[in-house]
């Protein structure tokens, strides 16, 4: 146990996006005796799960109103979770809290997701507040190091997890992507803007136009967090559908760093990952 985890005060506000994530973090946070209170992004969190716990609705921009929210709730530490299409400037909602701070929002914008979640975090540390990691407050959501599946990956597979992360490396000083598709060496796809589960739909259409020639059941999708990044922002993230997207790839398997990569429903991921014969791996940092 880390010490910001033994460290962490209760309750834990979660700036909550889209997705199942933030939900698992609030599970595992309760389940250990803390109390998450959402502040949740209007449009993009799950009103339905969100309502089971104590919340408050936001507006991306609203930075005001969020420091406000935060200190009536006597929340110290904060973490972002949850997935969130990047806004345009012309799309926030300022408030006064916000136009504050202009100069440092307008330059958090000028970069990639990491880039941006880490000018806010800073934003709202100046405040007062603590940015928290998943590392921090639940670590039980992080890949393992290890082989999940039944199946693993041969020599074939294990060069192109190479491949892959020297790929990742080399990409990381531009804020790019976290994601790569390598199939016998050649590397297929590089993760964009549109998202990991994108990159994978190009890659099953390259496959359905002939574009790539290898049979079925070969290559990898490699993520790993960008070399340098705040691991408290936008880590790599697997799931359900990431294993439903990789086998209608046509791939292998995927290969992930340990400690560094969200799990999200690690059950049902495994389940679906041996039914289709992949591989989901753990690597060591």
């Amino acid at each position: 146990m880390t010490d910001r985890v033994s460290d962490t005060s209760s309750p834990i506000g979660l700036i909550a996006g889209g997705g199942v994530l933030p939900f698992a973090v609030a599970d595992s946070l309760t389940a250990r005796g803390l109390k998450p209170v959402f502040f949740a992004l209007k449009g993009v969190c799950d009103p339905e799960r969100v309502s089971h716990f104590p919340h408050h609705w936001i507006a991306v921009g609203q930075i005001g109103k969020v420091v406000r929210l935060l200190r009536a709730e006597n929340c110290r530490d904060l973490v972002f979770i949850g997935t969130l299409v990047r806004p345009a400037l012309s799309e926030i909602r300022l408030d006064w809290g916000t136009i504050r701070v202009m100069g440092q929002v307008l330059a958090a914008f000028r970069g990639g997701d990491d880039h941006l979640l880490s000018g806010i975090g800073r934003i709202l540390e100046r405040d007062g507040f603590r940015m928290m990691g998943i590392k921090d407050i639940a670590p039980d959501l992080l890949m393992p190091a290890g082989c999940l599946t039944r199946k693993t990956p041969d020599r074939s597979a294990a060069a192109d997890i190479a491949k892959g992360l020297d790929v990742l490396r080399a990409l990381s000083p531009f804020d790019v992507g976290q994601a790569v598709v390598v199939i016998d060496g050649h590397v297929i796809g590089v993760e964009g803007i549109e998202g990991t589960d994108a990159l994978l739909a190009r890659v099953a259409q390259l496959r359905a136009e002939g574009r790539i020639r290898t049979k079925a059941a070969r290559g990898v999708l490699v993520k790993a967090p960008k070399h340098g990044q705040d691991l408290r922002y936008d880590l790599p993230t697997l799931g359900p559908q990431t294993i439903e997207n990789a086998a209608a790839a046509g791939l292998a398997g995927l290969a992930v760093v340990a400690g560094n990569t969200l799990v999200a429903e690690p059950q049902a991921l495994v389940g679906k990952a041996d039914a289709s014969n992949l591989f989901v791996v753990g690597l060591s940092a």
